[in-house]
C-alpha cells in the first residue's frame, strides 16, 4: 500500500493555502504538481551545468548532453520503444501531433481518409483540420455514446481502403473515459492505416507499452506526469519517422548545410531543431523515475478508490449529473448541478481552497453532444485523499445551497 501521507510530503505546493483554506487540488488533469525531487533537478541544471547540448566540447556542455541524452533513454524504457532515437522530445502533446500532422501534409493526397474520434481534446482535432485544408483529405468522425465510450461498430464501418491514418486518445481528459486503443489500432492496421495515439491523460494513470501496442505514434506532456510544463515526448515507429520530413528548419536538424544543398540529420535530430528544453527534457526523466518507484498499479489501484468514494458521494446530492459514466475510466469526475452554471459552482469552490476545473475542457464537440455549456471536472491523483474528497462535498453542497 502506498503511503500517501509521505508522498504528499514530497510535494511543496500542497502546504500552502488558498484564500485563507488548505489547498485541495482537483485539477490533476490540466496540469499535476510538482514533487521537490524534479524541482531540485531544475534548479541544479541551472546552478552547476547550464549550457547548451550536443554542440560544445567543453566539460559543462558534455555534461548538459549525457544527463539529457540519459533522459531520453529513460523515456525510452518507460515507454518500451524499441529505440532511443524513437522519442522526440518536443514542447508537449500539442506540438508532437501538430509535427506529425505537418509531416503527413506531404504524403495524403486529395481524396484520402482520416478518422479522429468524438472524445478528442481540441489539439488532436485541429490540427487534422488543418490537414484536411491543405491536402483535400476527408476528417471523419467516430461518433460517442450517452455513457461517454466510442461507438465501435460506426468505428468499424467508417475503416475502408482510403483510411491512411487513425488518431484518437487514450483516455479522454474531459471524462476520463479509457477508450479501447488495442481494437482500434489492430482494425486500423487491417486497412493499412497509421494511428496516432494521444496519451496525455492517460500515462499519468497507466504505463502504456508502444511496442505491445503496435501503435505508429504515441504523443504525450511531462506537466501531466509529475514533470516540468514545455516539454513532452513523440514516440515514432522509425520506418514513419524516417518517412515523414523535417517539421522545422534550423540547428540541430541538418547533417550539412550549404546555398546549394542541405541534408539532414537522422533521428532523432531531424525532428529536434534548434537549442531544446534541456531542463525540462532532464527533469521529465527525473519525474518518470520519481512516479515509477510509486509504482504505476499502485497508483492505478489507489486512484480507483479516490474515484469510486467521489462517485458515491456526489450522486448523494440532489441535482447531480455525471458525464461519462462507463465502467472504463480514470480518476476523473465530470458533472453538473441541476441548472447552476458550472463556472459560478467553480468560483465558489475556489473561495473554499478547492481547485477544480470548469468548462468545455478544451473539448467543445463533447459538450455540444451533451447539449450543455460544460461541466465541473474534479480530477484526482495519487498524492490527493478521501478526506480531501469529503472537504470537495461539504464545500460543494455549501455552493449549492448559495444558488438555492
Amino acid at each position: 500500500m502506498m503511503n500517501v501521507d509521505k508522498i504528499r510530503e514530497d510535494f511543496p505546493i500542497l502546504k500552502r493555502e488558498v484564500h485563507g483554506k488548505p489547498l485541495v487540488y482537483f485539477d490533476n488533469a490540466a496540469t499535476s504538481q510538482t514533487p521537490q525531487i524534479v524541482i531540485d533537478a531544475i534548479a541544479d541544471y541551472y546552478s552547476n551545468y547550464n549550457s547548451n547540448i550536443h554542440r560544445g566540447v567543453h566539460s559543462l556542455s558534455q555534461e548538459a548532453t549525457d544527463k539529457y541524452e540519459e533522459a531520453r533513454i529513460k523515456i525510452q524504457h518507460h515507454f518500451n520503444a524499441k529505440h532511443a532515437y524513437e522519442i522526440i522530445l518536443t514542447s508537449g502533446t500539442t506540438d508532437s501531433i501538430n509535427m506529425v500532422a505537418a509531416g503527413f501534409a506531404d504524403i495524403l493526397q486529395k481524396g484520402d481518409e482520416i478518422i479522429v474520434s468524438a472524445l478528442e481534446h481540441h489539439s488532436n482535432i485541429v490540427p487534422w483540420q488543418m490537414l484536411c485544408t491543405k491536402t483535400g483529405a476527408i476528417l471523419k468522425v467516430i461518433p460517442m455514446l450517452q455513457d461517454g465510450s466510442l461507438d465501435m461498430k460506426v468505428y468499424e464501418e467508417l475503416l475502408n481502403s482510403n483510411t491512411k491514418l487513425v488518431f484518437c486518445n487514450h483516455v479522454s481528459n474531459a471524462l476520463g473515459t479509457i477508450n479501447p486503443i488495442e481494437e482500434i489500432i489492430k482494425k486500423a492496421h487491417a486497412v493499412n492505416a497509421a494511428v496516432l495515439i494521444d496519451g496525455a491523460q492517460a500515462t499519468p494513470h497507466i504505463k502504456p507499452d508502444v511496442q505491445a501496442l503496435d501503435v505508429d505514434f504515441y504523443v504525450a506532456s511531462a506537466h501531466k506526469l509529475c514533470g516540468p510544463t514545455g516539454v513532452g515526448l513523440l514516440y515514432g515507429k522509425q520506418e514513419w519517422l524516417e518517412k515523414l520530413p523535417p517539421y522545422q528548419g534550423g540547428g540541430e536538424m541538418i547533417a550539412t548545410v550549404s546555398f546549394e544543398k542541405t541534408t539532414y540529420a537522422g533521428l532523432p535530430h531531424k525532428f529536434e531543431a534548434g537549442t531544446p528544453n534541456i531542463c525540462g527534457g532532464i527533469a521529465f526523466g527525473v519525474a518518470l523515475d520519481y512516479m515509477n518507484s510509486i509504482g504505476f498499479s499502485e497508483i492505478a489501484a489507489y486512484e480507483a478508490t479516490l474515484l469510486e468514494y467521489a462517485t458515491t458521494e456526489l450522486l448523494k446530492i440532489d441535482g447531480v449529473k455525471i458525464f461519462g459514466t462507463t465502467a472504463h475510466k480514470t480518476s476523473v469526475v465530470s458533472f453538473n448541478v441541476a441548472d447552476i452554471h458550472p463556472y459560478d459552482i467553480g468560483t465558489i469552490l475556489d473561495k473554499l481552497g478547492i481547485a477544480v476545473r470548469t468548462g468545455h475542457h478544451c473539448a467543445q464537440p463533447i459538450m455540444d453532444f451533451y447539449k450543455i455549456p460544460g461541466t465541473i471536472r474534479a480530477s484526482f491523483s495519487f498524492y490527493n485523499t478521501k478526506e480531501e474528497i469529503a472537504i470537495f462535498i461539504t464545500a460543494l453542497k455549501r455552493a449549492i445551497q448559495m444558488f438555492s
